[in-house]
């Protein structure tokens, strides 16, 4: 198994598109790349802690490709707006990838530059060593899943699902 860490705008988003992949086997919310030790989701609101709202996916590459989770995160958000997503304006929504070791590092660089060719305007994406990585509170696990028809799940998580399903259908686990 393996596991990235990322963050690319709300992480109920990440983490819903993730759970839909086959051979991923976990997905977990979390706060990562700040100084606040166990921070709170109050507390990386206010975008003082220097963390980015952020999931660790642990997948089998076996079954799924590193390529391929990297290539979905770099679909499922907008790399070029920097420090946010959409209407989630902050360093808590930055779009960052967090290395875990020197071969990482040259994955995800090398997912940024494939990145780079397809999306206009210049891609903001960080690429920072791994910190501390702290597990959300849990009614942020599996956020999709528990309230499917709340508003920002069907206005934002939904089509960015729907747009995953479609572009890495064979990647999909069948509904």
């Amino acid at each position: 198994m393996e596991t990235f860490v990322v963050a690319g705008g709300c992480f109920w988003c990440l983490d819903a598109v993730y759970r839909v992949l086959r051979g991923v086997q976990d997905v977990v919310s979390g706060y990562t790349g700040g100084t606040t030790v166990d921070p709170t989701y109050e507390e990386v609101c206010t975008g003082t802690t220097g963390d980015a709202e952020a999931v660790a996916v642990t997948f089998d590459p076996a079954v799924i490709p590193a390529d391929v989770i990297l290539d979905v995160f770099f679909t499922l958000h907008d790399p070029r707006q920097l420090d946010r997503q959409g209407a989630d304006v902050g360093t808590q929504y930055r779009s960052a990838m967090f290395f875990d070791g020197e071969t990482q590092r040259q994955l995800f660089e090398a997912a940024r530059d494939r990145a780079s060719e397809y999306w206009e305007g210049g891609v903001v994406t960080t690429i920072e060593p791994l910190g501390p990585f702290y597990r959300a509170e849990e009614y942020h696990q599996d956020f999709f899943a528990k309230n499917p028809g709340q508003g920002y799940c069907l206005a934002v998580a939904l089509p960015k699902v729907n747009k995953i399903r479609a572009s890495y259908a064979e990647y999909v686990i069948a509904a």
